[in-house]
């Protein structure tokens, strides 16, 4: 199971996945203090950390590390909505109260996403494929 990332973790690992290349730890710093002040050492006990937990891989360039992320944003955010879904004791009423808190964006998004995954028919869609015109006529 995930755990969920801390703040700076989190503003870490975030650079690292927009950036979508292997980067330093200067390279991350620099770019966390346009936001705050921080210490190379911080950034740096970070990045080891998130080594250490599996989220990110390095290679030694000279004295220093490259840090590249192991996943995509995406697979962290559904490995973190799978493990809250499955701990619910109540798996339906868990999934409608999240579905109830999404904006009409993401519930498009949701759509979309299952058309993708090809699980059929989604509750309250209208099909309109040689599908649903064939059931039509035979019913």
């Amino acid at each position: 199971m995930p755990r969920p990332l801390g703040e700076l973790e989190d503003a870490v690992m975030t650079r690292v996945w927009e950036w979508n290349r292997p980067v330093t730890v200067r390279e991350v710093l620099e770019d966390l203090r346009e936001q705050r002040s921080i210490a190379y050492t911080t950034v740096m006990t970070v990045l080891d950390n998130l080594h250490q937990k599996g989220w990110v891989r390095r290679e030694q360039e000279g004295r220093a590390y490259r840090y590249e992320a192991i996943s995509t944003r995406a697979a962290y955010s559904a490995a973190l909505m799978n493990d809250a879904w499955a701990e619910s004791d109540n798996a339906a009423a868990a999934l409608v109260a999240f579905f109830g808190m999404m904006s009409a964006e993401q519930t498009e998004a949701l759509r979309d996403a299952l058309r993708v995954v090809d699980v059929g028919e989604v509750p309250g869609e209208r099909r309109d494929g040689p599908e649903a015109r064939a059931g039509e006529s035979s019913g």
